[in-house]
């Protein structure tokens, strides 16, 4: 079949933009995703005839299968989870049930004071929540609606509690207010019918373990006020969506997955930035970076009047691709530079609302963001999107190339490669990337971790039984016992009772990790004072680190590690023309193995380990290069972490007899462990921030050759177990990317790592390649 106009027109596009000259053999491999025609159903019997009239006066003829599907489910009190792509309409599957009954139970004319059958819809974002609640007010009907979240006045909370009958809010709000503070929210948990969570794909390691016990606590709450809501659950594409819907809310869900929404043909391009002439630490060559990359097709694409949005993993790297564009545009044609902007998490809510705004409208054409925007938010007319580095996961980024092409219309999406083993592995390898299912979410709700946190705040909520215990896990009775041993509970005949006079919510945060990591509260001359969150602050705010704020350059002089303070000074355009990352020295002891498989000689196994770590110093990069210029030496505390890792061991006489002759053994386990770290998020979904890894050529525990990769959060968050499963094909994929990587000895596209305590040194490449081409040959014996 030939291809159409609009085809035509994104290929051409895509090849113009890869002929520039000075960019051969950065497009790596082009694929094209067909487009999809939509199937429809009837509206079903139930709905509501007005809340059917208002979607159709906006333009819903007819719903999709899927749409129906979920709603119907729903609607006969079966839990359930819409699983399909971006756009693809999963909102209705939810509204249709929720505003049907609302709108039954309160009666043609309503009843003032008195609550209609209630929805709670939970959001990862709060931009999202106020998405929807613009899109459920524009339908005009009578049911109370609203938001209540950090930014809602006392005033809007104290309504949405007496009269609210649709609550759009977030699991952190759910967490630190709603949950600790039930009884004023009595006669809206008492009449709650659904419970809405959105983009749950979201909810993944820690983070969605500790989400999943908020909603364990949602259900125990909602039970003692004769409650028990419908759960619907909306998630992108993911492997094992039924299983997972069951892991977060703890019961039986149905999936629906066949996605009748219509899409155009996406035409999705792999891109390799080129090395540059510059020297990384060990004389390594260094690629260009990809926001750098990406700041300069954002500007050939704003400057063809395409509207696309760029992806980029960091909030410091939005601010610098959005600066980078407009300054690529001022010099050719001033008049656009003012048509891109950026948008990312920490803006005030006015701030958010009006780039939201500006983006619809046309006013901006392109837009840097973070995965703020990978979520639902009704962003339409996108032509392509640029993701710069993989984000994680295969779901991830088809959610992300999913914002572009919205309806029938055709798209471009390009992935941009990072400097990191993973993303070049991929840009080689489409066959890794687009022939396999995406993944399924990783989050363990046992980790006592977070079970114990959460089980004190549902003591503190209401008593807690004996009777409670199954709903929180089969490990809920030996963290409780532990629990009352060290103070925490009190057990009486009735059950168990929180006993600190603080709040038992602030015993955990739930907030992702990738939560704001400064605040500015106070500005002055030039000057301010940030409240910093998060465990690692030493790392994301020590002194000497450079900040980025909506285009505002802030130096730290100052971090107050006991009272959480950094104080900051603002930098004048241009200055101090590099970026900052911290580094440190990682120590680690085995505390238990539980299980080990024997591959020949060689041993693979999964435990429990402590995990010792220390801020030793910070290198400056400049900008926009990223090659060292300086390392500056901090004086900070050490931190412990107990944790769960992967590991694996060689003998000695294996080493001596099957590795080459000058094999570096150090540096060929460090580097070998470097490039796992890189290639786990391949079969975790997991970043390689949320992992570590120690290596050594004779550790004290094993007296051998010994390479670790370990969760990074307290008790573990299932991604070293699932390397542990998966152990075979991860390190396959390991040796591959060292041995089809471009560069002669190690480099960050291999096996440097942007985050070695030990400045890279020692690595061995041919080494690496070789002991895990040894390791593995031991693995099918």
């Amino acid at each position: 079949m030939p291809p159409t106009a609009a085809t035509r027109s994104v290929a051409g596009l895509l090849e113009r933009l890869s002929t520039v000259p000075g960019r051969d053999g950065r497009l790596t491999h082009v694929e094209r995703v067909p487009a999809r025609p939509a199937r429809t159903a009837p509206w079903p019997a139930w709905v509501d005839d007005d809340v059917r009239r208002a979607y159709v006066e906006r333009g819903v003829a007819q719903p999709w299968a899927h749409q129906v599907a979920g709603a119907d489910a729903a609607h006969a009190g079966e839990h359930v989870i819409v699983s399909t792509g971006t756009a693809s309409g999963k909102s209705l599957a939810y509204q249709l049930p929720a505003l049907s009954a609302a709108q039954e139970q309160r009666g043609p004319h309503g009843t003032r004071g008195r609550h209609g059958a209630a929805t709670l819809y939970l959001a990862p974002t709060k931009a999202l929540a106020h998405d929807q609640l613009s899109s459920l007010l524009e339908l005009g009907l009578p049911t109370r609606i609203t938001t209540c979240d950090g930014d809602s006045s006392r005033d809007e909370r104290d309504w949405a509690r007496a009269h609210a009958e649709y609550v759009l809010t977030n699991p952190d709000m759910l967490h630190r207010s709603i949950l600790p503070g039930h009884e004023r929210w009595a006669g809206f948990l008492g009449a709650l019918r659904y419970v809405v969570v959105d983009e749950c794909h979201h909810y993944r390691g820690v983070f969605g373990a500790h989400v999943a016990h908020v909603l364990r606590r949602l259900r125990r709450v909602c039970a003692s006020y004769g409650a028990s809501p419908t759960f619907v659950l909306a998630s992108a594409t993911t492997a094992e969506p039924a299983l997972t819907a069951s892991r977060l809310t703890g019961l039986d869900v149905r999936a629906v997955t066949d996605d009748a929404s219509p899409r155009g043909e996406l035409t999705l391009g792999l891109w390799e930035p080129p090395l540059t002439s510059f020297e990384g630490e060990n004389g390594a060559p260094v690629r260009r970076a990809a926001s750098s990359e990406t700041a300069d097709l954002l500007a050939d694409l704003v400057a063809e009047d395409v509207p696309t949005l760029a992806f980029v993993r960091s909030r410091q790297g939005v601010e610098q691709v959005a600066l980078t564009a407009a300054s690529l545009l001022d010099e050719v044609a001033p008049e656009l530079s003012s048509r891109v902007a950026s948008y990312r998490g920490g803006y005030l809510p006015e701030e958010r609302r009006a780039v939201e705004a500006s983006l619809r409208s046309g006013e901006i054409v392109g837009l840097a963001a973070t995965n703020a925007l990978e979520l639902g938010i009704d962003i339409h007319g996108l032509d392509a999107v640029l993701v710069a580095g993989f984000p994680g996961t295969r779901a991830a980024l088809w959610q992300q190339l999913g914002r572009a092409g919205r309806g029938s219309q055709d798209a471009l999406g390009v992935l941009i490669a990072r400097d990191d083993p993973l993303d070049t592995y991929l840009v080689h390898h489409p066959e890794a990337l687009l022939g396999r299912p995406v993944e399924a979410q990783v989050f363990d709700p046992d980790n006592p971790h977070v079970l114990g946190p959460h089980l004190c705040a549902a003591a503190q909520e209401r008593p807690l039984m004996a009777a409670d215990l199954p709903l929180f896990g089969p490990r809920a009775r030996e963290v409780v016992l532990a629990l009352t041993d060290t103070g925490l509970l009190r057990r009486r005949r009735a059950g168990w009772y929180w006993t600190d006079r603080e709040r038992a919510a602030d015993l955990t945060d739930i907030r992702s990790a990738g939560g704001q990591p400064v605040s500015l509260v106070e500005s002055g001359t030039g000057r301010v004072v940030g409240t910093v969150d998060g465990g690692r602050v030493d790392s994301t705010a020590h002194t000497g680190a450079v900040y980025l704020h909506r285009g505002e350059t802030w130096l730290v002089d100052e971090l107050d590690l006991e009272d959480r303070v950094a104080t900051m000074t603002c930098c004048p355009p241009g200055f101090p023309g590099y970026t900052t990352s911290a580094r440190e020295v990682t120590d680690i002891a085995i505390t238990t193995e539980r299980e080990h498989q024997e591959w020949g000689r060689c041993r693979l196994s999964l435990g429990d380990v402590e995990v010792t770590h220390q801020v030793v110093s910070y290198l400056k990069r400049r900008q926009p290069a990223g090659d060292v210029v300086a390392e500056e030496l901090l004086d900070l505390p050490q931190r412990r972490l107990e944790t769960t890792a992967v590991w694996w061991t060689v003998p000695d006489d294996l080493l001596a007899d099957l590795l080459p002759a000058g094999t570096d053994l150090p540096g060929a386990a460090h580097a070998a462990e470097h490039c796992a770290i890189g290639l786990l998020p391949l079969f975790a979904t997991c970043d390689r921030w949320d992992i570590g890894g120690v290596s050594t050529a004779r550790h004290a525990d094993t007296g051998l050759l010994t390479v670790f990769v370990h969760d990074g959060h307290p008790g573990g968050a299932g991604f070293a177990e699932r390397g542990y499963r998966a152990a075979r094909p991860w390190l396959a994929a390991t040796r591959e990317a060292i041995v089809s990587c471009e560069c002669a000895g190690g480099c960050p596209s291999c096996v440097q790592s942007p985050k070695c305590g030990n400045q890279n040194n020692p690595l061995d490449k041919a080494g690496a390649a070789a002991l895990l081409g040894l390791l593995l040959d031991c693995a099918t014996q």
